[in-house]
C-alpha cells in the first residue's frame, strides 16, 4: 500500500527540511537552546530523582514482534581474576551482544524513511551495511537535557491503562496538559503515559507489545505546533499497533523522524515519575536523557532521569 494523499497532506504541514540549514543532523533538538536549559534547572525544587529505564536483560521487552531485536546476551569473560599475579588485586568484566533498541532507547533520524528519503530530504540509501547511518545517527545526539512535561494521558482519563485499540490524539493531549496544569512550549520533552508498561512489567510481553495503544496519526501536528523537541512515551511501537488505517505501518515514524526531525523514546516507564508527578501536583521536571553515542546506529539506549 503507497503512502496515501492524507498522510502526505500531514507531511508538509510538519515538514522542516532546511529549517536549521540543508546539512542539519539534530532536527528538533535545535529547539533546545540554553535559555531552555536554564529554565529547566529551576524547575528542580526537591531534588527527587525518577529513574525511567526498564531494565536491560534477557527476558526483555522484545518478543520476536520486530525482526533482528534481540533481548542483551550477558556474557561473563573473566571472573575475579587476578592480572598482574597472585594476591594482587581481582577484576571482573563481561561483555553484552544486544539491539540498540530492544530496551528504553530513542530512535535516531536515520531509524525511518519514506519515498527513498531520510530527514532533510537525504537518501535513504546513505545507510549502509558496514558503515550505518552516515546521517542523522545516534551518535549526533551529544546532549540530550530539557524541560521534560509529562502527559498523563491515561491518568487524565481515570484509568490505569489505555486500552489496547486507543489512539491518542491531540484532544487526548490537551486533556492530559489541562489536567496536569502545563502548557508545553518549545523545547520541552514531551513523555505521554498509556500505562502499556504495566503489561509488561505484570509479565506478560505478549501483551505489552500487541495491541497497544500509542500516538495517532494526527498527534505530529500537535507536537509540530507547539516547538516539541523530542517525544517518548511507554510502549513497544510508540504509535498505536495495529495502525488506524489498515496497511498504513509507522506513518506517525515517518511524520516524526523524517518529516520533523524529531526523536522519539519507546519502551520508557512512566510508572514512577506518574505517581511522583500526581503527589508533587506538577508535571515539569529536568530531564537528562541523552543516548549511548554509537556511531552510525538508528537508535541508541538510554537510562533517562527526571529530576523533580
Amino acid at each position: 500500500m503507497s503512502l496515501p494523499d492524507a498522510f502526505h497532506a500531514i507531511a508538509e504541514r510538519v515538514n522542516n527540511w532546511g529549517r536549521w540549514g540543508d546539512d542539519d543532523e539534530l532536527g528538533t533538538l535545535n529547539l533546545i537552546t540554553g535559555q531552555v536549559v536554564r529554565e529547566a534547572a529551576a524547575t528542580v525544587r526537591t531534588g527527587l530523582r525518577v529513574p525511567l529505564a526498564l531494565d536491560l536483560r534477557a527476558d526483555g521487552v522484545q518478543t520476536g514482534l520486530i525482526p533482528g531485536r534481540v533481548n542483551p546476551l550477558h556474557t561473563m569473560v573473566q571472573i575475579n581474576q587476578e592480572l598482574f599475579g597472585p594476591d594482587t588485586v581481582a577484576t571482573s568484566d563481561d561483555v553484552v551482544t544486544f539491539g540498540l533498541q530492544s530496551g528504553t532507547h530513542w530512535d535516531a533520524l536515520a531509524h525511518a524513511s519514506h519515498s527513498g528519503r531520510l530527514y532533510n530530504g537525504r537518501p535513504a540509501a546513505s545507510i549502509t551495511p558496514h558503515g550505518g547511518a552516515s546521517f542523522g545517527g545516534a551518535d549526533k545526539a551529544r546532549h540530550i537535557v530539557s524541560r521534560g512535561v509529562l502527559l498523563d494521558v491515561a491518568r487524565a482519563k481515570g484509568v490505569e491503562r489505555l486500552p489496547g485499540d486507543h489512539a491518542v490524539t491531540p484532544e487526548d493531549l490537551d486533556e492530559a496538559a489541562e489536567s496536569g496544569g502545563v502548557t508545553v512550549r518549545a523545547g520541552d520533552i514531551v513523555l505521554v503515559r498509556t500505562g502499556q508498561v504495566r503489561q509488561y512489567l505484570a509479565g506478560d510481553r505478549d501483551a505489552y507489545a500487541y495491541p497497544s495503544p500509542g500516538l495517532s496519526l494526527r498527534a505530529p501536528e500537535w507536537f509540530h505546533a507547539r516547538d516539541v523537541a523530542a517525544v517518548a512515551d511507554d510502549t513497544l511501537t510508540f504509535e498505536i499497533f495495529p495502525p488506524e488505517v489498515d496497511g498504513l505501518w509507522l506513518p506517525v515514524h515517518a511524520l516524526d523522524l523524517v518529516e520533523m526531525g524529531m526523536p522519539q523514546g519507546q519502551n520508557w516507564n512512566l510508572e514512577e515519575l506518574s505517581t511522583a508527578c500526581a503527589q508533587e501536583r506538577r508535571y515539569t521536571f529536568l530531564l537528562a536523557a541523552t543516548p549511548e553515542p554509537f556511531v552510525g546506529a538508528t537508535g541508541a539506549p538510554v537510562a533517562p532521569v527526571a529530576v523533580l
